[in-house]
């Protein structure tokens, strides 16, 4: 904490008020650069009106464009990865999907999983591997998200 602190330009105990350690401080990094990913899937996932198959296709997108930034590849650690939790970093996006497949569900447009939030679990896992790639290769985002899309909804699919 004391080289973040000297690096940032603060005293260490300033350091403190951010974080009580170095994974709180990535955490709060993290959250930071993806609350507008954040809050863009929540506006895809509010328009309910629009077919549940395009919003999730779309959501995957506004996910795997927002994987290109570095900060959010720190989500990957193993302290801070996975969707589980209330409040962890993908959280607000995981129950945005999760609704999307409800409500498209409810419509007759995807067929009934069950278990959502363990197929919900399952297709984030697609969409890590997804970052994972953008993130060694970010011109790979066109050819990645199309995959993905792909092996989303035709997960999905009635």
């Amino acid at each position: 904490m004391g080289h973040i602190a000297a690096r940032a330009g603060l005293a260490r105990n300033t350091l403190y008020n951010y974080g009580a350690d170095k994974s709180a401080l990535v955490l709060a990094l993290v959250e930071r650069a993806g609350r507008p990913a954040v809050e863009r899937v929540a506006a895809v996932a509010g328009r309910q009106e629009a077919p549940a198959p395009a919003r999730l296709g779309e959501i995957a997108g506004v996910v795997l464009e927002a994987f290109r930034d570095p900060v959010l590849q720190l989500m990957f650690r193993p302290v801070l990865a996975g969707p589980k939790g209330a409040g962890g970093p993908m959280h607000e996006i995981v129950a945005g999907v999760a609704a999307v497949v409800r409500q498209g569900i409810a419509r007759g447009e995807f067929r009934d999983v069950g278990d959502v939030p363990l197929v919900v679990e399952l297709l984030s896992g697609v969409m890590r591997a997804g970052a994972e790639r953008i993130g060694r290769d970010p011109a790979a985002l066109p050819a990645t998200l199309g995959a993905a899309r792909e092996v989303v909804l035709r997960s999905l699919a009635p």
